[in-house]
C-alpha cells in the first residue's frame, strides 16, 4: 500500500533511466491542431485548490517502438506509465505561451493492458509567484493516430483528493507548504494497473485544446517547451545533528534503516544534508493511527532571542531555534504509506516531528530526489589552490539550485527569474557549459513581459507585475550578452523591437541633455545605501541611470550596426555621445577624481564609478586613479556581493586585475560562516536568503580574468585572451565554445611567460600580454615572453 505522488518502486525505475526520462525538447509536433480536450474533475470551477488524479486504461496488441504524446496542465503535473514517472510539467510560462511536453511512452508500455495515470495540482491563491494560472486543466494529445487512443476526453477519470490541502505559511512567493489527511486521502498506488477505480467519476471537459495561433487569446495557447527535462537524483540526508524523545540507530538517516516512534511519544529529529540542495522529500512510514508528522525545511538555523535574523555560523546548531517552511501529514495507520512533496523543497536542514497517539510509527526510509536543470559542467580550472577550488564549487552549487525551469533570484523564498539576477545567471552558463537553452528561454520569457509602456516586468514569468525600470535596461546587456558569446543574429533581431520599446519608454522621462528625471516605479540598483530605492538630486536625476542608459545605448548601437540596422544604430549612437557629455558635465568630479552619484556632488559610490569606467567614461590617465580611490575610500557606497559583479571588471578594465584575489573577502567571509552557497548580500550573518546565484560571478571570473578568455566578436568567432595570474604560477582550465573549447595552460618563471592556447575550429583571436599584443590561430598556440 502506497500512497500519492511518486510510489517509491516508481522512482527507483525513474533514477535508473537516463537524464531526461523519455522527454524531448522542441517542436516534435507534427499534426497542425489538437482532437483532445482540457478536462478536469466535475463539478469544480477549477479555481479552488486542489489535488487531482486522472486514469486512462488502454489495451495494445503489442509494444510499440514509439508512441509520442504532447502533455500540459494547470498549474502542475506527474505524468505516470504503469507505475513509472515519465514526465513533470508543464515548463512555466503565461496564456499566451503556454507550454506542452512531447514525451515517449513507448519504453514504459507493454503488450496488452497498461494504465497512463496523472497527478494534477491547483495551488490557486496560494500557488507561487511564478506560477501564472487559468483554471485547473489537463491535457494529452497523441502525436499521430494510433497515439490519440490518449487523448483527453470524458473518457478519462478523475478524482480530487478531499484529504489535501495548503499550509500558507509566510514564505513570500515561493511554493507553500502542503498538509495530508491520509484517512481521507487516496491509499494503494492509484498509478498502477490493479488499482480499482472503479468508483472514481468521468473527467469533464473545460475547454478544447489549442495551439498558438489557433486560440482567440482567452484560452491556453499552447507552444512547445524547449528545454529538456530537471535532473532527478536520488539523494541520502547522511546526518542526524539532534534527536529527542526516542533513540536513534547509528545508522540513520545514511542508510535505510528502520525507525520506531512508540505510541504516546514526541519525537524530534533534525537531519543535516551537510549542504543547500533542492529535492523533493520522500518518507515512507507505516502505522502510527493518528499520528501527527512535520516536515520543516530550513536554509539555515537561527539564534535564539535574536530580533535581527542573526544566524551565526551555519555548521552550528547549540543555541539555535529551527524556524521554516513545513510540510504536515496525519497517519491513517496503515503499512507502507509513501509521501513525496508535490513540489521540490530548499534545505540544509530537516526537521522531523512526530507525535504518536496510541499506536507505534515506523519510519521506514527518508531520503531525497535532487532536482534542477540538467546543466554538465564542462569548464575547467586547475590550480593547486584549494581555496580557488572551494570558490569553484560552491558557486556553481549556488548557480545550479537557482536554474530548474527557469533561473531563479534565491530556490527558498522566491524562485523568481529576476533580469538583474538572470543576467549574470546566463554568463555563468555561457563560461561553465554548452548549454545555452535556459539563457534562450529566459530572453523570451522577458521579451514577453513588456507591458505595452514597452518596458519589461522585473521578473517573468509572475501572476503579478513588478517593474524594476533599470533591469530593462540590464535586459538589453542581457541579450547583447547572449550575442557576444553565442551569436544567433536572427534570435538578436527577433529581440531588437523590444529594445526599442525599451529605450522608447526611457526616452519619455529624458531630460533635453539626456539625463533621466524622475525615473517611474521602482528603482533599485543594488541592496547598498540609497542604491535600494535610488539616489536622487535636486534636479530629480542620478548618475547611476544615466550610466545605464548610456550603456543600453552601446549596446543597442553595436548590435544594430552589425546587424544592418544602420538608422537605429546611427540614432542610438547620438544619444549615447549626448549622454556622455551630460554624465562628464553633471556628475564628474575634478578634485576627488570620482563621479559623484548627483549633481549635488555630496555622494559617492562604486557604482556609479564601476559603470563610469565601464561606459568609456572614464580618461585613460584616470583609469588608475578612480579604480584605486573606489578601493580605498569608505566612504564611498560599497557593492554588495552582487554588484561587485560590475565593480570587479571595472578594476580589471582599469589594469588591476593582478589584484583579483584580493577582491574575493566576501567570498571568504561566506565560508567561514559555513555557508555551502553564496548569501544574498553582505551581511552574511542577518541575510535573508543563503542561496542567490547573483553572486556567483566567481564563477565567470576565474576563467575571463584570470585566465584571461573572453569574446572578442559576437558569437565568439574571435577570441581575447589577456591572463591576470596575480601570484599564480601555474594553472590551466577550459571553457565551453559555440566550436568546442578553448583551452589555456599558463607557466610563470620570474619574468618569463610559458602559455599554451587551444583554440576551436573557425575560431582566431589575440593574446595580450604586457601591453603587447600577439596572434592567435585556430588550434594549438605555444609562446614564450
Amino acid at each position: 500500500m502506497r500512497l500519492l505522488l511518486i510510489p517509491v518502486l516508481s522512482l527507483a525505475i525513474l533514477l535508473t533511466a537516463q537524464p531526461g526520462y523519455g522527454q524531448f525538447a522542441g517542436d516534435n509536433n507534427y499534426i497542425k491542431s489538437w482532437n483532445a480536450s482540457w478536462i478536469s474533475a466535475p463539478g469544480t470551477n477549477g479555481s479552488e485548490y486542489g489535488v487531482y488524479y486522472f486514469r486512462k486504461s488502454i489495451d495494445l496488441s503489442e509494444k510499440p517502438q514509439t508512441f509520442l504524446v504532447h502533455v500540459s496542465a494547470d498549474n502542475r503535473y506527474k505524468l505516470y506509465v504503469n507505475g513509472t514517472l515519465v514526465s513533470l510539467g508543464p515548463l512555466r510560462g503565461d496564456y499566451w505561451f503556454w507550454n506542452y511536453e512531447t514525451v515517449d511512452l513507448a519504453p514504459y508500455l507493454t503488450a496488452g493492458k497498461n494504465i497512463v495515470a496523472a497527478l494534477v495540482w491547483n495551488e490557486a491563491q496560494y500557488r507561487p509567484e511564478a506560477q501564472i494560472s487559468m483554471r485547473t486543466g489537463f491535457i494529452i494529445q497523441g502525436d499521430n493516430p494510433a497515439a490519440e487512443i490518449l487523448n483527453t476526453n470524458e473518457r478519462w477519470k478523475c478524482l480530487l483528493d478531499p484529504g489535501r490541502g495548503p499550509v500558507p505559511g509566510f514564505f513570500f512567493a515561493a511554493s507553500k507548504g502542503e498538509i495530508v489527511d491520509m484517512n481521507r486521502s487516496v491509499t494503494g498506488d492509484w498509478t498502477a494497473a490493479g488499482f480499482d477505480d472503479s468508483a472514481w467519476p468521468r473527467a469533464g471537459k473545460v475547454a478544447d485544446g489549442r495551439l498558438k495561433g489557433t486560440a482567440w487569446g482567452t484560452d491556453w495557447a499552447l507552444v512547445p517547451s524547449t528545454l529538456p527535462a530537471r535532473e532527478m537524483t536520488y539523494q541520502r540526508i547522511p546526518l542526524l545533528r539532534m534527536s529527542s524523545g526516542i533513540s536513534v540507530p547509528a545508522s540513520f538517516p545514511a542508510e535505510k534503516t528502520p525507525l520506531t516512534v512508540p505510541a504516546n511519544t514526541t519525537a524530534v529529529l533534525l537531519l543535516d544534508q551537510t549542504y543547500e540542495t533542492n529535492a523533493y522529500v520522500t518518507l515512507n512510514f507505516g502505522g502510527g493511527k493518528g499520528a501527527g508528522i512535520s516536515l520543516g525545511y530550513a536554509e539555515s538555523l537561527y539564534e535564539k532571542g535574536t530580533r535581527n535574523g542573526a544566524k551565526g555560523n551555519r555548521n552550528d546548531i547549540d543555541g539555535k531555534e529551527f524556524i521554516g517552511r513545513i510540510d504536515s501529514l496525519i497517519a491513517d495507520g496503515g503499512q507502507g504509506r509513501s509521501y513525496t512533496t508535490l513540489n521540490f523543497r530548499t534545505f540544509r536542514y530537516l526537521r522531523v516531528l512526530v507525535h504518536t497517539q496510541n499506536d507505534p510509527l515506523v519510519i521506514d526510509d527518508i531520503y531525497g530526489t535532487f532536482t534542477g536543470y540538467p546543466f554538465q559542467r564542462t569548464s575547467v580550472f586547475s590550480t593547486s589552490d584549494t581555496e580557488i577550488t572551494k570558490i569553484l564549487d560552491i558557486g556553481w552549487r549556488t548557480a545550479r539550485l537557482n536554474a530548474w525551469e527557469s533561473y531563479t533570484d534565491c530556490p527558498y523564498y522566491e524562485q523568481l527569474q529576476y533580469i538583474g539576477d538572470t543576467r549574470i545567471q546566463a554568463v555563468i552558463s555561457y563560461f561553465n557549459s554548452s548549454d545555452d537553452r535556459l539563457a534562450r528561454n529566459a530572453l523570451n520569457e522577458l521579451d514577453h513581459s513588456r507591458l505595452p509602456e514597452g518596458i519589461t516586468r522585473s521578473c517573468y514569468p509572475s501572476k503579478g507585475t513588478q517593474v524594476i525600470s533599470p533591469f530593462s535596461l540590464w535586459y538589453i546587456g542581457m541579450l547583447h550578452d547572449y550575442w557576444m558569446y553565442r551569436g544567433g543574429d536572427d534570435f538578436i533581431k527577433d529581440k531588437l523591437p523590444g529594445v526599442r520599446g525599451i529605450l522608447d519608454f526611457f526616452s519619455k522621462y529624458q531630460l533635453p541633455d539626456g539625463s533621466i528625471r524622475d525615473m517611474p516605479y521602482w528603482a533599485f540598483v543594488d541592496w547598498a545605501g540609497n542604491m535600494g530605492g535610488g539616489p536622487k538630486g535636486s534636479d530629480g536625476c542620478a548618475a547611476i541611470y544615466d550610466l545605464q542608459l548610456l550603456w543600453a545605448y552601446q549596446w543597442a548601437a553595436d548590435m544594430e550596426t552589425k546587424l544592418g540596422l544602420n538608422d537605429y544604430a546611427i540614432m542610438d549612437g547620438r544619444k549615447a555621445a549626448q549622454l556622455k557629455a551630460t554624465i562628464r558635465r553633471k556628475y564628474w568630479d575634478p578634485v576627488k577624481k570620482l563621479y559623484a552619484d548627483t549633481k549635488d556632488k555630496n555622494g559617492y559610490s562604486q557604482h556609479a564609478n564601476a559603470l563610469a569606467i565601464l561606459t568609456g567614461m572614464v580618461d585613460a590617465g584616470d583609469l588608475r586613479t578612480v579604480a584605486t580611490n573606489m578601493l580605498n575610500d569608505k566612504s564611498l557606497t560599497q557593492c554588495t556581493i552582487y554588484f561587485k559583479y560590475y565593480l570587479n571588471q571595472a578594476l580589471v578594465k582599469a589594469g588591476l586585475g593582478d589584484h583579483y584575489m584580493d577582491w574575493l573577502g566576501i567570498y571568504r567571509e561566506n565560508m567561514a560562516m559555513g555557508l555551502t552557497t553564496w548569501a544574498e548580500v553582505s551581511e552574511v550573518n542577518t541575510t535573508r536568503s543563503d542561496c542567490h546565484a547573483w553572486g556567483s560571478s566567481p564563477n565567470i571570473e576565474f576563467f575571463r580574468t584570470v585566465l584571461g578568455i573572453d569574446s572578442y566578436a559576437p558569437g565568439f568567432t574571435r577570441v581575447r585572451i589577456e591572463p591576470h595570474l596575480g601570484k599564480l604560477t601555474s594553472v590551466s582550465g577550459e571553457i565551453p565554445h559555440p566550436n568546442g573549447k578553448v583551452a589555456v595552460a599558463y607557466v610563470v618563471s620570474g619574468s618569463s611567460l610559458k602559455a599554451k592556447i587551444t583554440l576551436p575550429e573557425k575560431t582566431t583571436g589575440i593574446f595580450v600580454w604586457k601591453g603587447k599584443t600577439y596572434p592567435l590561430k585556430e588550434g594549438g598556440n605555444s609562446m614564450e615572453l
